[in-house]
């Protein structure tokens, strides 16, 4: 799926899965995530991750939208902040669950979308004033100024929190996951990481088949 980005300061990783099964717990994923957060516990502290590159990189990319990071938290600290504090991740389902686990390996935010509730053409841009969506587990978002994935109904989501329009229901069977990563990462570590994130896909939710792609912005845009 082509996506095209109109904001500065900002690459994607893009992870198309066909033929997933959401579950909402898988043992050997469940394992590997209490792991993950035992580990990151145990070496960061809630002061120090303000001071982790990845997160002060991540920032800075919400100021150059206009963003205040401290009023608009990217989904990927607030994340790691959870589990620094020993609240660990949230449980939702194989493919979400997988795509948090990215993040706080990162420090990037990331977002799963069901691709058939998906009508292309999608851009990554700016809200406009009068656009809003219903937020997961929230109430109704105000999108102006905001960034924001947007297909050709409107927007669906956001490296802040996604819409309920477009997640990862029981129902899914194909995929797209996004990583929004900071224009100064290689190119090389994106790819790792979408790489990654499309293995446990296949692993964790029996994905028969995944595309990996990096998209960054035109200079001529």
């Amino acid at each position: 799926m082509e996506i095209r980005i109109e904001l500065p300061g900002v690459k994607l990783g893009v992870v198309e899965a066909d033929g997933v099964a959401v579950e909402l717990v898988n043992p050997e994923l469940a394992e590997e995530m209490d792991a993950v957060c035992g580990r990151l516990r145990r070496v960061h502290t809630l002061e120090g991750v303000m001071e982790l590159e990845a997160i002060r990189i991540v920032r800075a990319m919400f100021r150059t939208w206009g963003v205040d990071p401290a009023r608009y938290r990217p989904s990927s600290e607030a994340l790691l902040r959870r589990v620094v504090q020993g609240k660990g991740l949230y449980r939702v389902s194989n493919v979400v669950d997988i795509g948090n686990l990215g993040s706080i390996e990162t420090g990037w935010p990331y977002g799963s979308y069901d691709r058939a509730r998906i009508a292309p053409p999608v851009k990554l841009r700016a809200g406009s004033e009068s656009e809003t969506y219903e937020g997961i587990g929230k109430q109704t978002w105000h999108l102006a100024g905001r960034p924001v994935l947007a297909d050709a109904t409107g927007p669906f989501g956001s490296p802040i929190s996604d819409s309920t329009r477009t997640m990862v229901a029981e129902a899914t069977s194909d995929v797209l996951s996004v990583i929004y990563a900071p224009a100064s990462s290689s190119d090389a570590l994106v790819l790792q990481a979408a790489q990654q994130l499309g293995q446990r896909l296949a692993r964790s939710a029996g994905a028969k088949a995944t595309r990996v792609s990096i998209v960054t912005k035109s200079i001529a845009d």
